[in-house]
């Protein structure tokens, strides 16, 4: 039984770890200023974005998750005449439309698919599922690690999809961001008002970088800094000693809206490093892909990491 694993574009992973386990990306469309740009995380597209500077502030850009036709055509086209079983993992629902969209088409594929897989040659019948991940960036990449590692341990299809979703519970995130404007900004195309105008504005005002944190996309204000960097080492020194204390999973996702020069000159991202390296553990380090990076603006970061139940400030 051949088993493969759907991420969309907003999942953060590094390119490498993504085609060494053939993951296939289900794209997203990314509209700047009236041009249209299908984000299917190349490298190499995500890096002229970064330094065409489309991503910065001054360019109007939002993004659009595939149409359920779209969903379809790729579905049928690329993942019936390889796979046995799909899972297909969406940025969370409450975010985007990406999860009802690859649902309506999954139901479509699993009553149109028996000609598919006659044709490609493959025998048996095709199963599929989608889940919400109720993740963002660096936790998608997160939880699409750890169901790498369950489906090597070939459970049942039901199996799965349960220790996904249980796995899903246990998934914390912090989130710096690097300008509060542009997120409410785009919070505010999206009918999204949990940022509001008085925090933009105390934001830009007095300086202050926020570190968001919670369980999923359950985050909230657990910091506030002076500067980004300040920001940075908290939540590098957080992650550093909750690898110490150990992780449910030996993977820890990082991901950065940033050049890679800046990536690497981030403060304590060695001391991380070293860390990881000293207790098995996997950093799965990642410059955010087209979308996350529209999503939650130009410099930000996003970490993830899955543990038992506990506060931020524990770990400081």
């Amino acid at each position: 039984m051949k088993v493969g694993l759907i991420i969309d574009s907003a999942c953060d992973l590094p390119y490498e770890f993504s085609r060494k386990h053939d993951l296939f990306i289900l794209p997203v469309t990314a509209v700047i200023d009236g041009e249209t740009y299908i984000d299917e995380h190349d490298p190499v597209r995500t890096q002229e974005f970064y330094q065409s500077g489309l991503l910065q502030k001054g360019h109007h850009a939002e993004t659009h998750a595939f149409s359920t036709e779209q969903i379809h055509d790729l579905f049928m086209q690329k993942i019936v005449p390889q796979f046995d079983v799909a899972i297909c993992e969406t940025v969370t629902r409450s975010r985007s439309l990406v999860y009802q969209n690859a649902s309506e088409a999954m139901n479509s594929v699993m009553a149109n698919c028996e000609q598919a897989r006659a044709d490609s040659g493959r025998d048996g019948k095709f199963s599929m599922r989608v889940i919400d991940s109720k993740q963002i960036f660096a936790g998608q990449g997160l939880l699409a690690a750890h169901t790498l590692k369950l489906i090597d341990q070939k459970l049942s299809k039901n199996a799965l999809r349960n220790e996904v979703e249980r796995f899903s519970d246990k998934i914390f995130t912090c989130v710096i961001p690097r300008d509060l404007h542009y997120i409410r900004e785009r919070a505010r195309r999206r009918g999204d008002k949990s940022i509001s105008g008085v925090v933009a504005f105390l934001g830009k005002a007095l300086n202050i970088t926020p570190i968001i944190f919670g369980q999923g996309v359950d985050g909230q204000p657990v910091a506030k800094t002076r500067s980004f960097d300040m920001a940075v080492e908290k939540v590098m020194n957080y992650a550093t000693a909750r690898v110490e204390a150990g992780l449910l999973t030996p993977y820890l996702s990082l991901s950065c809206s940033l050049s890679w020069t800046e990536i690497e000159d981030l403060p304590g991202l060695n001391q991380l490093r070293n860390a990881c390296e000293k207790n098995g553990v996997e950093l799965l380090l990642s410059q955010m892909g087209i979308t996350s990076s529209i999503y939650v603006g130009p410099g930000s970061l996003c970490l993830a990491l899955a543990a038992e139940p506990h506060n931020f400030s524990d770990f400081q």
